[in-house]
């Protein structure tokens, strides 16, 4: 398939196709020449990188606590669930993970909903934001952490139903070397690599890389994307450690907003269209997304003594994005033709945050402390322009275009700088051997300096908010591995609005959005290698600006009741097993909509997966999910709902390891190829699930 008009292979791009296919011929040669001797130390860590559970984690609380210890409701993806299910995108990790769906997102970012709010923004790499909407990749992923509910007091604005952080592939000194290979259906192609190396005691290296050029199921639809991460671990002495690492990524790609409904005006409900799930609806030629990522970060570890330690990390990001897109806006009046709208957008945000971390452990009165004493200080600049177009109906019956298309009008265009100084106290009690209790507050002094270049005179605008996020804990330990929990938590959002690029006139001065969660829950560590956990809660949203007229008044938004229930880890030797249920009963709550569903929150949903390995070379894979029909999204001017109806998939996988040093997998995406409806962004943006598909994986270790 030829490539499109501005969807692009740039001369960068091509060098870095040439250069990471050509290394399997030299893997290859060492694979086999590779040493089958492992360390101890090596030994440990291969064992924990084959395992689906986690046992701890830093990202809830800052500190390094287990996870039956955080009154909080967290999903871990390791990065062996990645690989056994060929995951490569936010969309792939999220299907199994309870709660959790994922949007359409226009077919150019991630939109994951998490606990009924839908975001685009709430996205972190070791802790610290990665905000710009964009599709990301897990090529240099050690594992993705999704911690459910509000989460303003680590995190400080935002992460309003949940966060999504990805964890890095740093340096160390275990010398492993991979090299990955997946060829697909519609011509899937994708390589990656992963090169660590001890230098010397003092020095560790490590690159990691990725090339995709594939095809889709969706004609027209077809994408190019790379990325490289080199990081260096220096140990300073034995207390003070340097972590480095700077990534490049580019992800081209063909922009596919799906399928129109069909709407009854009378009953006020609707269905996606039914058509082939192969049929583009708009102009390929003028549908294509370009981001560019570069960004460089920086971990200074020291530790005083085994009681007193200091982090300090900055990250520095450059986001450089556009996409433009001819999609289709409905069906006309007589049902035989497809409306088609037509927008671009270019967006350049540059980030600068640094955060500082000082946690003591201390005993006093009888009570152990893990105090955390930490700031944050960040500056984002922001700069957005947008144009909109004109264009035709076209039939229902071809309904693609290929006309050239004139984007003349002005819908965005300004500036934002946002700037954010925080601080914030957590201590993480033990009051007992059977009780401990986690209270932490933040403040955060969040200012936004808005230039709208839109209309006939700029204008310019100030908002400044004070934030003040509590989060408050108490868990109860009947036994070891065993907690009970409580929890609340509260999160803001200014009127800038996650993306920093919705300040106006009229709600500037209205009070931050609120995000309120209380949960209740239960984690128990079945044996050391088995866990489940379940999670009651309630999440609101309050202070949502409703217009009424010419002004706004704040109503409450979406409240959202749910349960989750999740089992990860080893049923056996041979089994592991990951999965869930969540139900979420969701009610908007104000506004001409109040009343009824959230969007794309299905009352049920379940997910499983298991691994059973027969010897120490076979195995399968099989997993399913369902889910219970949702409302696509909310017409607030007819007042229609489009109904994308409940749905179960089948996955399945076989694994043969041929050696210690190759391993080869066969995964099966949609085994009963159901039809059914992934996602939507809109009632008439609809993305029709993929058939049955295959790709084919090999895995060299050296």
């Amino acid at each position: 398939m030829s490539k499109h008009a501005g969807f692009r292979k740039t001369p960068v791009a091509t060098f870095v196709r040439a250069a990471i296919y050509g290394l399997p011929l030299l893997a290859s040669a060492q694979a086999y020449a590779a040493t089958e001797a492992l360390t101890l130390d090596t030994t440990e860590v291969v064992e924990e990188r084959d395992s689906y559970q986690v046992k701890s984690t830093k990202t809830a609380t800052k500190t390094d606590t287990p996870l039956r210890n955080i009154p909080q409701s967290i999903s871990v993806v390791t990065d062996k669930q990645i690989k056994d299910q060929n995951m490569q995108s936010m969309a792939d990790v999220v299907r199994y993970v309870p709660g959790v769906q994922m949007a359409q997102g226009e077919g150019h970012r991630d939109a994951p909903i998490m606990r009924g709010i839908v975001s685009t923004a709430d996205f972190y790499v070791d802790g610290m934001r990665d905000d710009t909407q964009y599709l990301r990749d897990l090529y240099n992923v050690e594992r993705v952490e999704v911690l459910k509910g509000p989460n303003g007091m680590v995190f400080g604005r935002g992460a309003t139903g949940g966060l999504i952080n990805r964890t890095i592939k740093q340096a160390n000194w275990l010398d492993r070397n991979e090299i990955g290979l997946t060829y697909g259906s519609w011509d899937k192609r994708r390589i990656t690599t992963d090169f660590n190396k001890g230098v010397n005691e003092q020095v560790a290296v490590r690159l990691t890389a990725m090339f995709e050029d594939s095809n889709s199921y969706r004609d027209y639809a077809e994408l190019e994307r790379w990325g490289i991460n080199p990081t260096a671990t220096l140990r300073l002495s034995d207390a003070t450690s340097i972590e480095l690492g700077y990534e490049h990524f580019e992800d081209d790609r063909v922009v596919d907003r799906g399928v129109p409904a069909v709407i009854d005006t009378v009953s006020k409900k609707g269905k996606p269209l039914k058509t082939n799930e192969s049929t583009f609806f708009g102009g390929p030629d003028q549908s294509y997304s370009n981001i560019e990522v570069d960004a460089v970060t920086a971990r200074v570890t020291h530790e005083f003594n085994d009681a007193v330690t200091l982090v300090n990390q900055t990250r520095y990001a450059d986001y450089k994005k556009y996409y433009v897109n001819v999609y289709p806006t409905g069906l006309a009046s007589n049902d035989t033709e497809v409306k088609l709208g037509a927008y671009d957008s270019a967006t350049d945000r540059t980030n600068l945050l640094n955060q500082t971390d000082l946690t003591i452990k201390a005993e006093t009165f009888g009570l152990g402390h893990t105090l955390l004493i930490g700031g944050e200080v960040g500056r984002q600049v922001t700069e957005n322009l947008r144009k909109t177009g004109t264009v035709g109906n076209v039939p229902l019956s071809r309904p693609v275009t290929f006309a050239p298309v004139t984007l003349g009008k002005v819908g965005q265009n300004n500036k934002g700088v946002a700037k954010t100084a925080a601080v914030y106290l957590q201590d993480q009690i033990e009051i007992t051997s059977q009780w401990e209790a986690v209270l932490g507050v933040r403040y955060e002094n969040f200012k936004t300096e808005f230039h709208n270049y839109a209309g006939k005179a700029p204008v310019h605008i100030t908002e400044t908010d004070d934030l003040i996020s509590p989060r408050a804990g108490l868990i109860y330990k009947p036994l070891d591995d065993l907690s009970i929990y409580a929890s609340y938590s509260l999160s803001h959002q200014p009127r800038a609005g996650e993306q920093l690029a919705s300040l106006d006139v009229n709600t500037n001065s209205l009070d931050p959005e609120k995000f309120i969660n209380r949960e209740v829950g239960v984690k128990w560590d079945i044996d050391q290698r088995l866990a489940a956990t379940v999670a009651v809660y309630r999440l609101t949203q309050t202070n949502t600006p409703f217009k009424v007229g010419e002004n706004y008044e704040l109503v409450d938004g979406v409240e959202v009741k749910g349960v989750e229930l999740g089992l990860t880890g080893n049923v056996t030797d041979n089994w592991q097993i990951t999965g869930g249920y969540a139900y979420q009963e969701s009610e908007i709550l104000g506004g001409t909509m109040k009343g009824f569903k959230a969007p794309q929150v299905p009352r049920n949903s379940v997910s499983i997966w298991n691994r059973y390995d027969f010897s120490e070379h076979w195995g399968i894979g099989l997993g399913a999910t369902y889910q219970s029909y949702v409302h696509a999204a909310l017409d607030t001017t007819d007042k229609y709902v489009v109904i994308l109806p409940s749905y179960t998939r089948v996955d399945a996988a076989v694994y043969y390891t041929v050696n210690p040093q190759l391993k080869l997998q066969l995964n099966v995406e949609n085994l009963l190829n159901e039809e059914y409806y992934a996602s939507a962004h809109n009632n008439h943006n609809i993305m029709p699930g993929s058939p049955m598909a295959m790709s084919v994986s090999a895995n060299v270790t050296f």
